[in-house]
C-alpha cells in the first residue's frame, strides 16, 4: 500500500505549537516600531494585517510582560523592558562586527567605528583604534547629534527624508565648529548626495581637526553605519589614492560583508 504523504503544517497546528504565536508577537511590535514606537489598535490592525481578536490577545500579554505599555490616550507604545534587550544586542552588534572593523582598521591605519541609530541620537556601538598615537578617541557608548558626524548622516541618509526629519527634531541644528552644518536645506542636499555616491563626510563638523567618511551597513537589521575617523590630513591621504584598494572602496566592500552577517 501507498504511504499517505507527509503534509505541511497548517495555520492551526503552527498556533498550537507556539511558534505562529510568537511570529505574530514580534510583528505587532514591528508594527509599532514602524509606527514610531506608539499606535492605536485600529493602526496596529491596518499596519500589521493582524485580526483584531489576535491584537487584542498579543496586546494584553506583551502589557503585562512590560514589552508594550498603554498611555492615557489608549494608545500602545513600546514598553521599557525591550530597552535592556536593545542594550544587549547593541553590545553584541559590537562584538560580531569587531573583526571587520579590525580589517578595515588595518587597511587604512586610522580608527574604525560603527554606529547605530537610537532615540534620536547616534549611538557608538563598536570601534577598533588606530594603533597610531595620534588618533580619534570617541568610546564605545558615545550619543552624538547626527547632523554633525559622518555615521549620523550616512544613517539619516537610509531613511525616508520625512523620517529623518523627524529624527532631527524641530529644534535649530547645534553648531559644534565653524564647520558644523546647521542649514537643514544643506544637510538634505548632502544627504542625497551621499545616497547617490555611497559615502559621506564629516570635515571637522563635530571637532576641528577631524575628519571622517561613513558608509551605510547595507542589510543591517536597523540603519547601521560604519566609518573611519583620524586627523584630517591622513584621512585626505586615504581618499587621494585610486584603485580598488583605495579608501571607499574597501569601506564599501567591508560593510557589504558585514551587512550580510548581520542580515535578519
Amino acid at each position: 500500500m501507498a504511504s499517505t504523504p507527509a503534509t505541511a503544517p497548517t495555520g492551526t497546528d503552527r498556533a498550537a505549537g507556539g511558534v505562529q504565536s510568537v511570529e505574530r508577537a514580534f510583528q505587532l511590535l514591528e508594527a509599532l516600531a514602524d509606527s514610531g514606537g506608539i499606535a492605536t489598535l485600529s493602526e496596529l490592525s491596518t499596519t500589521s494585517g493582524l485580526p483584531m481578536p489576535t491584537i487584542h490577545r498579543l496586546i494584553r500579554t506583551l502589557v503585562q510582560h512590560g514589552y508594550v505599555r498603554q498611555d492615557t490616550a489608549r494608545r500602545y507604545t513600546l514598553g521599557p523592558r525591550l530597552i535592556r534587550l536593545g542594550e544587549t544586542a547593541g553590545r553584541l552588534l559590537g562584538s560580531w562586527a569587531r573583526p571587520y572593523l579590525a580589517e578595515l582598521m588595518e587597511a587604512t591605519g586610522e580608527t574604525a567605528n560603527l554606529a547605530v541609530l537610537e532615540g534620536g541620537e547616534v549611538v557608538y556601538v563598536g570601534q577598533v583604534q588606530s594603533r597610531r598615537s595620534m588618533r580619534m578617541f570617541t568610546e564605545v557608548g558615545r550619543r552624538v547629534q547626527p547632523h554633525c558626524t559622518g555615521v549620523g548622516k550616512a544613517l539619516l541618509a537610509q531613511l525616508p527624508e520625512e523620517e529623518a526629519r523627524a529624527v532631527l527634531g524641530t529644534q535649530p541644528l547645534q553648531s559644534h565648529t565653524p564647520y558644523t552644518v546647521t542649514d537643514p536645506a544643506r544637510l538634505f542636499e548632502q544627504l542625497a548626495i551621499a545616497r547617490e555616491r555611497g559615502y559621506v563626510v564629516d570635515d571637522q563638523e563635530q571637532e576641528i581637526g577631524v575628519r571622517c567618511i561613513a558608509v551605510a551597513v547595507p542589510g543591517a537589521p536597523t540603519p547601521t553605519a560604519l566609518s573611519v575617523s583620524g586627523p584630517e590630513a591622513r584621512i585626505r591621504a586615504l581618499e587621494a589614492q585610486a584603485g580598488d584598494t583605495s579608501l571607499v572602496p574597501v569601506m564599501l566592500q567591508i560593510s557589504a560583508r558585514l551587512g550580510q552577517v548581520l542580515a535578519p
